[in-house]
């Protein structure tokens, strides 16, 4: 279970690998390990026109 932490600017979110989106998977957001949990920041600034959604059905996504 994510746990979700809300900040003037954005989210900070604390995830185990399994429960990583593939933007984070990918690093195309800032991401930092620790031990065996992940921590990735969603800020709360528009996405670029360009950037593809992480939760369309159609894409195949990685397995860990």
């Amino acid at each position: 279970m994510a746990v979700r932490i809300r900040l003037p600017g954005g989210t900070l979110k604390m995830k185990v690998y399994r429960e990583l989106r593939e933007r984070e998977r990918a690093r195309r957001i800032p991401v930092l390990k620790l031990g065996s949990l992940y921590f990735s920041w969603w800020s709360n600034q528009p996405r670029p026109l360009n950037d593809q959604p992480d939760d369309d059905p159609n894409r195949s996504h990685a397995a860990p």
